[in-house]
């Protein structure tokens, strides 16, 4: 086993202990594992989030020497199972994927696991792995990332806070809504702009409409970095209100919100570590039969993003892997 493997496994293994897109296609693999081949099926768009994700996956992958095929569904339910079934039959030796519709998703994730063949959920699913025959999940759990907003939210001197949901069927932004009011010392308002991501002036005019019926609202807690700099923080600016804005997840326009003081928080995930991560629970698995996590989701997040540390997490984002 070489130093860089080795590396690899360690790190993986402190990190298990210490928590507890456009379709890619294959990337070929030089190393001794080629013939292992480890499939990473999201419901991602290859957006801002995804292709981080993807990186990370794609530099585990080439650490280990393994075959990797990364395909991603833009939020098709039916197109990511689908894309389940084929690996099932085409040859994966493990498969890691996101699970926002765990219904939608069942029979294939079930149907792989019954052929023997060891799956992760990560991305979103941290409740539901076990039934669909995951042994872990590699992610951010959703409510306890809402509660950490809420707690931020609170010491912002927020005191009503909106909470645009961009996916109706996506049960991990509601959990983020939910989170939050558990912690959160006032109200918290679900706000439903379905399909937000494909129309962010139309999402800005929603949320707009929203302030200027509810002039109590100080707060938003954007679920997606596009929809806070987008819509959120267009709105806000548009009413002249200047809300306490925080987002899930970052983008370049959110980090230099932050920069600029226009925006609260951020919360990190870490989507790098899911994708590689994911890749590397599996290879342990398929080569030293690993189940790491102990029955227990592993976490990546929540972290925090603020004025303290943006110019860092800049830098990283530069680099590609935050």
């Amino acid at each position: 086993m070489s130093w860089k493997k080795f590396a690899v496994i360690a790190a993986v293994s402190s990190l298990a202990l210490a928590g507890c897109a456009t379709a890619g296609g294959d990337t070929g693999a030089a190393g001794g594992n080629a013939d292992i081949k480890i499939c990473v099926y999201t419901h991602g768009d290859g957006g801002t989030f995804w292709s981080v994700a993807q990186a990370g996956a794609e530099a585990a992958a080439a650490d280990l020497g393994v075959t990797l095929d990364y395909q991603g569904s833009t939020n098709d339910s039916a197109k990511q199972a689908s894309t389940i079934e084929a690996g099932t039959a085409g040859g994966c030796s493990g498969i890691a994927a996101s699970a926002p519709d765990a219904d939608a998703i069942s029979d294939a994730m079930l149907a792989a696991a019954a052929a023997g063949i060891p799956t992760v959920t990560m991305n979103s699913g941290s409740s539901v792995f076990r039934d669909l025959g995951a042994f872990t999940h590699v992610g951010q759990d959703e409510i306890v990332a809402g509660r950490e907003a809420g707690l931020r939210f609170n010491d912002l001197g927020a005191t009503k806070i909106l909470c645009p949901i961009q996916e109706a069927a996506n049960s991990g932004l509601t959990d983020r809504c939910a989170g939050a009011r558990e912690t959160f010392e006032g109200e918290v308002i679900d706000f439903n702009i379905d399909g937000g991501l494909a129309d962010l002036a139309g999402s800005a005019a929603k949320i707009q409409a929203a302030l200027e019926a509810d002039t109590a609202i100080d707060g938003i807690f954007a679920l997606n970095a596009d929809i806070a700099t987008g819509a959120a923080l267009v709105a806000s600016e548009a009413t002249g209100r200047n809300a306490i804005i925080g987002t899930v997840d970052m983008s370049a326009d959110a980090l230099t919100a932050i920069k600029d003081g226009k925006m609260a928080f951020a919360v990190d995930q870490q989507q790098y570590a899911q994708g590689y991560m994911s890749v590397v629970l599996l290879f342990l698995n398929i080569t030293n039969a690993h189940e790491l996590g102990g029955g227990l989701p592993i976490y990546t997040g929540p972290g925090f993003v603020t004025a303290d540390n943006v110019d860092k997490v800049m830098e990283l984002v530069e680099a590609g892997t935050r």
